[in-house]
């Protein structure tokens, strides 16, 4: 192994941070990291917004589904796919419409993704903590709207950070057998009747034995959230999601 390994296995979500404020030669350091990170056809078609108002975040907090560690965290940034400033550059050199086609919208998705996680890891490096804000997906209208988000862009998700204020346990992965595959992919049911398990033993522990609950489990509740607005929310921002 080494540190930069170990680094990632120590990986933790952290909600409740001190009031020690991160500085702006960590800020700059976490998203010059997170500018490094792989980009395809170095589109960078991402943009991060860091809400500095309070008021904002707070907003922010409650459109999330009122997770209160947004407007208590010393830095949350927003992440989003952006299209818009490829158009603009793009629009340079063609008169050709420019548009959210799937496969420009699956690259700005997981350029906004590759970029924010090497922010994590660089923010972990520096001994802070970080959470991603998926919530924000609840009204991404509403969050478009406070952001000021032009066409072709929208937000993919926050993230909350600062020193760390609890250790919280290490949530258990699935087993390397779940998720590799040689040559071909293959069913492997047994993995998730060890991980339910796995789960069940990690939740016991987190909850001190309020929580009887397995990974399946969970799955099957994420199902029942489906957040089916963000389809017509998409296609109003100018992407061609079908």
């Amino acid at each position: 192994m080494n540190e930069v390994i170990d680094l990632l296995l120590r990986h933790r979500s952290i909600r409740k941070f001190t009031s020690e404020p991160v500085t702006a030669e960590q800020r700059t350091a976490i998203l010059r990291a997170a500018q490094a990170a792989s980009t395809s056809s170095n589109m960078q078609a991402y943009s991060v917004i860091h809400v500095t108002n309070q008021a904002l975040k707070n907003q922010l907090a409650e459109l999330a589904g009122g997770q209160a560690y947004v407007s208590e965290c010393p830095l949350f940034l927003v992440w989003c796919a952006d299209l818009h400033r490829f158009a603009a550059a793009a629009g340079r050199h063609t008169d050709a419409p420019i548009t959210g086609n799937a496969e420009h919208f699956i690259i700005a998705t997981v350029d906004a993704a590759l970029a924010a996680q090497n922010a994590a890891v660089a923010a972990e490096s520096l001994g802070l903590g970080a959470v991603y804000i998926g919530g924000l997906r609840n009204k991404p209208a509403e969050v478009s709207e406070l952001l000021g988000l032009p066409q072709l862009v929208y937000p993919v998700f926050g993230m909350c950070i600062g020193m760390p204020d609890q250790e919280p346990l290490l949530r258990p992965r699935l087993p390397l057998e779940a998720v590799y595959h040689e040559n071909r992919y293959t069913d492997n049911p047994v993995a998730i009747d060890v991980y339910d398990e796995t789960i069940r033993d990690y939740m016991d522990r987190r909850t001190g034995g309020k929580a009887d609950t397995t990974w399946s489990k969970e799955m099957a509740a994420k199902t029942q959230r489906p957040r089916k607005h963000m389809k017509a929310f998409l296609q109003g921002q100018g992407f061609e999601i079908e």
